[in-house]
């Protein structure tokens, strides 16, 4: 069982903020740290949230910054980790970088107030939620997701969110007997964000292809 007293974390997306903005969502919430998420820490519509300018940045503005992104990027060199040439999420959580990125956090709050930053507006379009912010729930932590308009939503929020906005339970899941769960259902609304958003290597699949 986890400390309740440093297991909150924090997740946002710079979107197309400008570089004032974002810190300022980020001080709204008391946010002394950044854990960068992406796999590849750059951006060629907002460079002030390329790795090196970023960092430079946040120094300025009293806010540290580390790179997670081997850790929890939604990206892999492994093959293992793809089927018909997409991301399996289930799997990246699987890897001992996934757990050494767990471990890096949980040391972390000791010290910091965090937030895992990815480029998404919405975390329900991003992997920080379906696939980070998920399995760190699921060990204890408590996460919070800061919206663009500074509104902080809570992951079990997001989760409803989600079901409504894939208006799960369809009509033939209703009609079966047994009626699915809850959480069946909720497994279900996590596999089809997935199914939108993994990351899908071309090469790979065309490889599976034979071409």
């Amino acid at each position: 069982m986890m400390d309740s007293t440093c297991s909150q974390l924090f997740t946002i997306g710079h979107s197309n903020h400008d570089y004032e903005a974002f810190v300022a969502l980020l001080k709204m919430h008391g946010v002394t740290a950044i854990a960068d998420v992406r796999s590849s820490p750059y951006s060629r519509w907002s460079p002030q949230f390329s790795q090196r300018e970023l960092k430079h940045s946040l120094g300025s503005s009293g806010i540290a910054y580390s790179f997670l992104g081997k850790e929890f990027g939604a990206r892999s060199d492994d093959p293992e980790c793809y089927v018909d040439g997409k991301v399996q999420y289930s799997r990246l959580a699987e890897l001992p970088a996934f757990a050494n990125g767990v471990a890096r956090i949980r040391e972390g709050l000791k010290s910091f107030r965090i937030a895992l930053m990815c480029a998404e507006k919405d975390p329900i379009d991003c992997h920080r939620a379906v696939l980070v912010s998920r399995e760190l729930q699921a060990v204890g932590f408590e996460v919070m997701h800061i919206l663009s308009d500074g509104v902080l939503q809570s992951h079990l929020e997001l989760e409803q969110r989600l079901v409504a906005k894939l208006k799960l339970p369809p009509p033939d899941l209703l009609e079966m007997a047994p009626i699915p769960t809850d959480s069946e259902v909720l497994d279900l609304a996590y596999r089809k964000q997935e199914s939108k958003i993994a990351y899908q290597d071309e090469q790979m699949l065309r490889q599976e292809d034979g071409g």
